[in-house]
Parts: structure tokens; C-alpha cells; sequence
């Protein structure tokens, strides 16, 4: 398992799977891929998913739903992807989704692999220390119709065993030496490598993908996106109230995902430029 400063690149032919985990970089890493898409294929590298993002494929691949009122994810996402990765043929390819850090357990991630391109399949893994990640964690899940304040949030992720109330998700993406341990114990430690993503340095990881895929320097570039910017506590907590209320009145989830999350979120973190 490959832990040291990243000097080579993986052999040609690689499928890379990148599955974050959550609140890693990857929304700018998977910004930064799908921007130089067109670029990429001349060096020999492709990106094969049709969106920024596939999330609803990695969601169907480990049998995960979909956020609170999204679109349901099928098997047909899946095949869709798979189908765009088998035509890269024997060029080299890059995925990325964080839902993959959700897969539960060998099983799933062995097919996942295996559906992949079995030995051709090396997996990336960033991780952030955890006092980064917590503020930022509950407040995606806040954005998701969490109700729970943060001091409430933390006293159950962190002192209330069996720790998986009221997102059993948070460790299954967070115990970050299990996570990698799953998928070394399905690929082997040669086929696995774990970033720790600088903070100081904000293109250390555009700079890490570049090698790894064996592309220019600098060809991959930060894209600018303010959709992604984390919210403020006030308006967190704004947010948070608004689910009480959002529930409390018996709302549907699929009106919550259309005027809330993509709605009134989209709308506050596009208007609004908060000091740090």
C-alpha cells in the first residue's frame, strides 16, 4: 500500500477508482477530471462517466439510496457506467465517486472491482483528520434533512456506542483504518494507495492525480464553484430549523430535494460569499 510522496505513475491500462471518502476533496477532484475531459484522452487517459459526478451509479453499485428526494438509483446507472469504462478498451481510466466509500462490505466491493476490470483496478483513498471532516460531515447531512444540532450530533458519533445514530453512515466512510483495510483485503496493499490531503496546499491533490495518471503537469486546474462552498453555523443552523418544520408539516421528500437542497442551499451559497 502505497503511503509515501507519489513519484510514478501506475502502469498503463490502470483503472482508477477513487472513492474519497466524503468531505476529502473530492467534489474539486471530480470538478477538475470532468473539465479536462477532452484534454485527457491525448496523454493516454480517460474519463469515462458522462457527468461530473456519476453518484447515482456508485449509489446503485453498492446497493445505497439515494439522497432525501433525489432521483432513485437502478442498475441501470451501473451499466451505464461500466459500459462507458469497458470502451476505454486498453487505455487508462479515472473514476470518482465518495458513495463507493459506502460499500458494506467484501462482497460488494469485490464485485464492484471485479465489474471493473478485476487486476486492472487500483483503488485511491484521501483522507483528512477528523476534526476537519466532523463540522463538515454533519452539516452535509443537515443539507440532507438532518434535524440534530452539532454539540447533540457529536455527543451520539462520539460517545453513545453503538455510534450509529443518526447516521450510520458517518463511520462506515470515517473509521478510515477499516476502510482501507476492506478494500486492501479485496485487492491486495500493492493495488491501494492513500493520500492525506494537505490542507495548506490546495492543489496537492490535482498535482497527485496528474502523476498517478501520468499526465502534464498543471493540466488539471481548481474549477471554481461556489455550490460547493460549506455553509456558516448561522446558516446551518437556519437550515436545520427549517427541517424541523419542513418534517413537522408532513412535506414530501422529493419537494424538500427540489426546493430546498437544490433550491433555496443553491440559491444562499451562490448569493452569499461569507467572510472565513
Amino acid at each position: 500500500m502505497e503511503t509515501d510522496c507519489i513519484k510514478e505513475a501506475l502502469p498503463v491500462g490502470t483503472r482508477l477508482l477513487h472513492i474519497g471518502p466524503h468531505k476529502t476533496g473530492t467534489t474539486a477532484i471530480q470538478g477538475a477530471l470532468f473539465a479536462a475531459k477532452d484534454t485527457m484522452p491525448a496523454h493516454g487517459v480517460d474519463f469515462p462517466a458522462h457527468s461530473r459526478h456519476p453518484m447515482e451509479a456508485a449509489l446503485a453499485a453498492c446497493a445505497r439510496p439515494a439522497m432525501m428526494g433525489d432521483t432513485v438509483p437502478t442498475d441501470k446507472h451501473w451499466t451505464r457506467l461500466l459500459d462507458a469504462v469497458r470502451a476505454t478498451g486498453d487505455r487508462t481510466s479515472v473514476i470518482s465517486s465518495e458513495f463507493f466509500a459506502d460499500a458494506q462490505d467484501d462482497e460488494t466491493l469485490a464485485r464492484i472491482v471485479e465489474q471493473l476490470g478485476g487486476e486492472r483496478v487500483h483503488i485511491l483513498i484521501t483522507l483528512r483528520p477528523l476534526a476537519r471532516i466532523m463540522p463538515s460531515q454533519w452539516q452535509q447531512y443537515v443539507q440532507n434533512g438532518l434535524r440534530m444540532g452539532y454539540d447533540n450530533w457529536l455527543e451520539h458519533m462520539l460517545r453513545k456506542a453503538p455510534y450509529e445514530q443518526p447516521n450510520p453512515s458517518f463511520w462506515r466512510r470515517h473509521r478510515h483504518d477499516r476502510l482501507v483495510e476492506r478494500w486492501t483485503r479485496v485487492v491486495g496493499p500493492e493495488r491501494v494507495t492513500v493520500v492525506v490531503v494537505d490542507d495548506s496546499d490546495r492543489d496537492g491533490l490535482l498535482r497527485t492525480f496528474e502523476t498517478l495518471l501520468g499526465l502534464p503537469a498543471n493540466l488539471l486546474r481548481p474549477v471554481p464553484d461556489a455550490a460547493n462552498r460549506s455553509l456558516t453555523l448561522a446558516e446551518t443552523e437556519m437550515l436545520r430549523k427549517l427541517n424541523v418544520e419542513f418534517r413537522g408539516n408532513g412535506l414530501p421528500d422529493e419537494l424538500y430535494s427540489k426546493l430546498v437542497r437544490n433550491g433555496a442551499v443553491m440559491h444562499m451559497k451562490n448569493a452569499c460569499s461569507p467572510t472565513p
